[in-house]
């Protein structure tokens, strides 16, 4: 695993906080792949995402393939009112209200 060489902040995607990671510190494969900067980490080399990968499975099913997160449901708009008159049945009489 790579070290740092610089202090960094990250935002924990998982608890939507800020983290500060420290110089010398091997951070979290998770955390580790949000510091893109080359100078924060020893040697001037990123931590290779391959290795990253192989350490979490998580992402795959029994068959080694991708899982895909099911498609969005989609929202639908409301419908809009087709009476010009929204609501006023005396425009529509045409006795002017009375």
């Amino acid at each position: 695993m790579a070290k740092l060489v610089k202090a960094v902040h990250v935002k924990d995607p998982d608890r939507s906080r800020t983290v500060l990671l420290l110089p010398g510190e091997e951070p979290e494969p998770r955390l580790a792949a949000l510091i893109t900067n080359p100078d924060a980490w020893e040697d001037g080399k990123l931590p290779n995402a391959e290795e990253e990968s192989a350490d979490d499975d998580s992402d795959k099913d029994s068959d080694g393939d991708d899982k895909q997160a099911a498609p969005a449901a989609k929202k639908t708009a409301p419908k809009r009112a087709t009476n010009r008159s929204r609501g006023r049945d005396a425009a529509g009489e045409g006795n002017g209200g009375d």
